[in-house]
């Protein structure tokens, strides 16, 4: 046999594979198509739903929901192949989904006669996420609603949601580091409060909020009056901590500190995955922020605790590049 009847039956073996090869993601995965209106909500669909689930988030995570009136309605039109034609829609329910993320989404849909949307809502969305036990209740909530949209694959859930809530435990202080953390002074804004004083078990001598909270009462300018009136209380505080989603607030309350000869430092906490880098999980989320008020650790980046799986190589594609290498040795003999 020529070689360049061996070359022609090479090249027809490529395309051979084209031909046979599946369908292609682009023409339809067969996962579930989540959407949802947070990261908060994004990571455990994703995580619990593997390789069965692909989702979007409507809110970008580097911001509170409440400053994204320009940028949501933006975010679902670049996704808007993806939202007509979802499988389930999820939302934590708190007051910046139902005045913000959800209406969007509804008015959507209306708008583009796409159908009404039957939105997958938490228990209980006045409980927070931003500690490992309200994210492992959160999990169950999600899990729950995967296996009663896709029963098939209950076990598959099952075990993904058991490995999901294990990276919690990995992320709790060590006695070591609750020792340190209960003897540290900080203060905090609202929204950590929980986190800060119940998870962490620091020691909150005050804590501020946006105007709109609590009728204005504990602004941050309100803050710097009682430390100007009382600088004993505060002298002993290390952190001012920030909420990163809700913008800096604290950098008079941190100036005011020093004037006061009190060298606390301002960080910043944040409370949706994927809002800084190496925070994939809310588990992420949680050991990012504990480190920032650990002295030995801050100025260590955090590290994933789940590494993202390699896309695995397709058979087809080492076929292929075994008989392109094949071919262009034939070609090159025969030349």
């Amino acid at each position: 046999m020529s070689t360049k009847r061996l070359y022609y039956i090479a090249v027809f073996a490529v395309l051979a594979i084209f031909l046979m090869a599946p369908a292609s993601a682009a023409q339809g995965t067969g996962k579930l198509k989540v959407v949802c209106t947070t990261s908060v909500l994004m990571d455990p669909i994703t995580y619990i739903g593997g390789d069965k689930v692909e989702a979007i988030s409507i809110a970008d995570p580097t911001m509170c929901p409440n400053l994204q009136t320009d940028i949501i309605p933006n975010r679902i039109q670049l996704n808007k192949d993806f939202i007509k034609s979802a499988d389930m829609f999820v939302a934590y329910n708190d007051s910046n989904d139902r005045q913000y993320n959800m209406p969007a989404v509804n008015d959507f849909m209306k708008a583009n006669n796409y159908g009404t949307v039957t939105w997958k809502t938490v228990s209980n969305p006045s409980r927070g996420w931003n500690t490992p036990t309200n994210a492992k209740l959160l999990a169950a909530e999600v899990k729950g609603w995967l296996v009663e949209k896709d029963p098939a694959n209950a076990s598959y859930y099952e075990q993904r949601y058991s490995d999901y809530v294990k990276l919690f435990d990995a992320v709790e202080p060590t006695p070591e580091e609750k020792q340190q953390l209960n003897k540290t002074k900080v203060i905090v804004m609202l929204w950590q409060q929980e986190p800060v004083k119940n998870w962490l078990g620091m020691d909150v001598v005050n804590f501020y909020a946006p105007e709109f909270a609590m009728n204005g009462t504990k602004t941050p300018a309100k803050l710097v009056d009682d430390i100007n009136a009382n600088p004993e209380k505060y002298k002993e505080v290390a952190y001012i901590i920030e909420n990163m989603q809700s913008g800096e607030l604290a950098k008079g309350v941190e100036e005011a500190l020093h004037d006061k000869g009190i060298n606390a430092k301002r960080v910043i906490f944040t409370n949706f995955p994927g809002s800084v880098p190496n925070t994939t999980t809310m588990a992420d989320v949680l050991k990012y922020n504990k480190q920032l008020v650990l002295p030995q650790a801050t100025a260590t980046p955090a590290t994933p605790t789940a590494t993202p799986k390699a896309t695995p190589i397709g058979f087809e594609a080492i076929a292929l590049g075994m008989l392109i290498g094949a071919a262009l040795a034939i070609k090159g003999k025969s030349s």
